[in-house]
């Protein structure tokens, strides 16, 4: 834990061994860390305050009450289904290593997120956007050449942006036109990509010596000052990119990463192919986008159709 935690040793205690197992055991990021942290000193607290000194005194009445309280104070959905199922990924770990004899967030209950269909581009709203950066790079300008390189990566791996900015030189084989990926909890994934892309890349590379300094090191990607370039500025690229076009509500790099799903499934991709691409672990999160490519068919076919 990051600080002093006021919570009595019995709850702190367990508290941190499972911090450790979700960093050392699951590899998840620190930012991931931090989140269940939040969540959990919550939950912890709301216990203490009803009586519990330690993680055998937490039983489902007291996690009710803890979760009605956080509903009542307005919080979404998605965030209390967060929270809950944080809660039970940790009374899971408890019950493994011993610390509980039952579990008691066996039956609690959240709010179902809402389930929103991600923006996607059109096929003719992804040419636009590559070729206002390809134009916007005629003047040689290295950070225009390497937005171009960015922006067509992206797109055409569908890789998380955190994964992007995380790729060094030496990821990427131009010969066979693919890219170790290095995805969620360390699992490493090698991604194909296209022409198009592989062009702005070599481009990109040649482009890249002008922006090196002393600590720039094998980072593929950097920024203006020659370090590696941060997420935040990777962000700020395609959210640019995106507004720039006038007619799309989509936004980040995540839009990227869905509009290559859908184009991949609405070119006949199959749907096992897309999750590896992706590297979901979970087939049912890679199902969301054939629910898009429904919602595609069925505007095109109420715009075309005589009888629609």
């Amino acid at each position: 834990m990051h600080e002093e935690s006021p919570l009595a040793p019995g709850l702190r205690e367990p508290l941190e061994g499972f911090l450790r197992h979700l960093e050392l055991g699951r590899g998840r990021s620190p930012h991931t860390v931090r989140a269940y942290e939040g969540d959990l000193v919550s939950m912890l607290g709301a216990a203490e305050q009803d009586g519990a000194g330690a993680l055998k005194d937490i039983d489902l009445a007291k996690l009710r009450r803890w979760l009605g309280r956080q509903s009542e104070s307005g919080l979404s959905r998605s965030t209390l289904a967060r929270r809950t199922a944080a809660v039970r990924s940790f009374t899971a770990w408890a019950v493994r290593e011993g610390l509980l004899e039952t579990d008691p967030a066996l039956r609690l209950g959240s709010p179902k997120r809402h389930q929103h269909l991600p923006e996607v581009l059109h096929a003719e709203q992804t040419r636009r956007m590559l070729s206002g950066l390809a134009e916007a790079a005629d003047g040689g300008d290295p950070v225009a050449v390497r937005d171009v390189a960015l922006v067509e990566l992206l797109y055409a791996t569908g890789i998380r942006v955190s994964e992007l900015v995380g790729l060094d030189i030496d990821d990427v084989d131009l010969g066979a036109l693919t890219i170790r990926v290095l995805g969620k909890g360390n699992k490493e994934r090698t991604v194909p990509f296209g022409l198009p892309a592989a062009n702005a890349l070599v481009r990109w590379l040649g482009a890249r010596r002008a922006l090196v300094i002393a600590n720039s090191g094998s980072a593929l990607f950097l920024g203006r000052r020659g370090g590696r370039l941060g997420q935040r500025q990777a962000r700020e690229t395609v959210d640019s990119a995106l507004h720039g076009l006038g007619d799309t509500a989509a936004s980040g790099p995540h839009a990227l990463r869905h509009t290559a799903a859908t184009h991949l499934l609405d070119g006949g991709a199959d749907l096992r192919s897309v999750q590896e691409l992706l590297g979901h672990s979970s087939l049912a999160t890679t199902q969301l986008y054939t629910h898009v490519s429904v919602e595609r068919l069925r505007s095109s076919y109420v715009q075309a159709h005589p009888r629609a």
